[in-house]
């Protein structure tokens, strides 16, 4: 059994560490909501624009007049070699954030039967895919909690670069979607290249207005799609950026609560068994003083 010593030591600790978790707790809280907001900001930007360009890019006569050369981001070609963009936290002490997340990953690379090269932002990511051996084309790391627009314009332009260079063929994105403090769900989708949205077919006269549809362009189709296409890569990304953020910042509030409360618990068994161990000490010396006295009064 431990001594009242090693008992007060060891409460001593716990109190400790649990005076961190709760600092990290309340950061994670503070820094939350400003999370939060960017995140519902940016998601519906992102949908519309995608939207607006998948709806460009399903016009064959408008595609049809535009330089593959000039927009390699909305040309397609035949898939040899899949780019995976993958989302994880450059810390720790995040709950399951980051293992879900990698765990998607690689459920979904592991489907792809080609050859596979990977895009990492966050630490975590980068050192998991290198010490599995895996293709690891561009890392990066420093801002998994706090992005910025300039850091999705960055990771935009590389794969911007790399999609055109043909590194890979296709680009999906691995994040986590924030629903909530306590619920966040990993997902992916195909970013690269940009491709028309599957819709239901319309009915009755709605069929013949949709087919009947023109687009046009003040300036010319090139000029605007040449500003729009690379756009819609850094908004995509960044709305992926703030959702993963918001889902650290999230799952790691909830373990730092989680642990705060079970140090509180650990402390209280700690002070009870401290109490014990220093009761049995007193009534050790009370016998040993007492015996001591009998013997003396027997000499």
């Amino acid at each position: 059994m431990a001594t009242a010593r090693e008992i007060h030591r060891h409460m001593k600790s716990v109190k400790n560490i649990g005076q961190i978790t709760k600092a990290m707790k309340m950061v994670a809280a503070a820094r939350l909501r400003r999370a939060q907001e960017r995140a519902a900001a940016s998601r519906p930007y992102a949908i519309k624009i995608k939207e607006v360009l998948s709806n460009i890019v399903g016009d064959k006569g408008t595609l049809s007049g535009l330089s593959p050369r000039k927009h390699p981001l909305i040309q397609k070609r035949p898939v040899k070699k899949i780019g995976f963009l993958v989302m994880c936290s450059d810390k720790g002490l995040a709950g399951a954030y980051g293992s879900n997340v990698l765990k998607h990953a690689m459920g979904e690379i592991l489907k792809v039967k080609g050859e596979v090269v990977i895009i990492t932002c966050g630490r975590r990511a980068r050192d998991f895919f290198r010490h599995r051996g895996f293709n690891v084309i561009q890392a990066h790391f420093g801002f998994s909690d706090k992005p910025s627009y300039n850091n999705a314009v960055e990771i935009a332009y590389d794969a911007a670069q790399r999609f055109a260079d043909e590194q890979f063929d296709e680009l999906r994105i691995v994040y986590t979607l924030f629903k909530s403090a306590l619920s966040q769900t990993p997902t992916n989708e195909t970013i690269l290249p940009l491709e028309p949205l599957a819709e239901e077919a319309p009915k009755g006269g709605e069929a013949q207005v949709k087919a009947n549809t023109q687009y046009l362009f003040l300036p010319e189709a090139e000029e605007i799609l040449a500003d729009l296409a690379p756009r819609y890569l850094e908004t995509v990304i960044y709305a992926a950026l703030v959702q993963s953020a918001a889902s650290e910042l999230g799952s790691r509030m909830t373990a730092m609560s989680s642990a705060t409360d079970n140090a509180a618990k650990l402390v209280k068994s700690l002070e009870l068994n401290y109490n014990k161990a220093r009761q049995a000490l007193i009534t050790r010396e009370l016998t040993e003083i007492c015996g001591g006295a009998e013997a003396l009064k027997q000499n």
